[in-house]
């Protein structure tokens, strides 16, 4: 029998819940504010909340200054596309993992998720000398293949987690009804784990949106995403605080819209299997 929760328990768990969204959410709200501000009134003390005279100069002026929809469509190609590759190559290796395991599987897993602990900058030069030879130096292909590789590890994670729920009594049914393995997994496995599947696209499209690193370190110009769009407005001369506050807003509006209309399915598949 569920458990009573008295009405003051209830708004009080309610307050601190809105009290610490509010308090993550400030910074994206104060960089909204401070975008719309002149430079004056954006490192004015004290600050100016809603108060202050409004202006689009700062997008008008980052626009200008910067192609933005270049910046965004390799953001846009490098996410996508690395994601995609990844998936194709982690639901094979995360299906042989879940049914056709091996006592060096658990090893094996663990191996793949210690790289993630590596810090990129100790692996940065072998990766810019063979960027440089093999010509992927501020190319798309280059950030997509770098970018899946970093994120493979937790693909390959997430899928083996959610195909461990799947029952192996369906996979071995469909063998008997003739199905090949490639039949197997894209028409029986793939469909069973949907929302784990979409839950970890979504996730490692966050990911590789907001990789800052190696976008940086791997391109000048004609590859640049959104993250080195933003570190343009960084310069020797000093930071202009509402023009870099207009160039972020104008990069993470994106991956916001996307994570709020996609928010229900994050939610579904991250939970996937938690309840039998």
């Amino acid at each position: 029998m569920a458990r009573a929760v008295s009405s003051r328990r209830k708004t009080l768990f309610t307050a601190i819940g809105w009290s610490i969204g509010f308090i993550l959410f400030f910074p994206i709200l104060w960089t909204f504010l401070t975008s719309f501000k002149a430079e004056g009134e954006a490192i004015a003390t004290p600050p100016s909340f809603l108060m202050f005279q409004w202006t689009l100069e700062n997008y008008i002026e980052v626009q200008i200054r910067s192609d933005y929809f270049k910046h965004f469509m390799n953001s846009v190609i490098i996410a996508f596309g690395s994601c995609i590759l990844g998936l194709l190559i982690a639901v094979p290796a995360a299906w042989s993992m879940a049914f056709s395991p091996t006592k060096r599987t658990k090893n094996i897993l663990m191996w793949m998720l210690s790289t993630k602990m590596l810090p990129p900058v100790g692996v940065l030069v072998p990766i810019y000398l063979l960027f440089r030879d093999w010509g992927l130096l501020d190319t798309r292909g280059g950030l997509v293949l770098v970018m899946m590789l970093i994120n493979l590890p937790i693909i390959v994670w997430m899928l083996y987690t959610y195909f461990k729920e799947i029952p192996g009594e369906i996979l071995e049914a469909a063998r008997m009804d003739g199905a090949t393995l490639a039949k197997e997994i894209v028409y029986v496995l793939a469909p069973m784990a949907v929302p784990g599947i979409a839950s970890t696209l979504l996730l490692n499209i966050i990911l590789a949106w907001n990789e800052a690193f190696w976008t940086l370190n791997l391109t000048a110009a004609s590859a640049a995403p959104l993250t080195a769009f933003i570190a343009s407005y960084s310069s020797p001369e000093g930071l202009f605080w509402s023009k870099l506050s207009a160039a972020s807003m104008m990069a993470i509006a994106p991956i916001l819209v996307l994570g709020w209309f996609s928010q229900k399915q994050l939610v579904r598949g991250l939970t996937f299997g938690a309840v039998k």
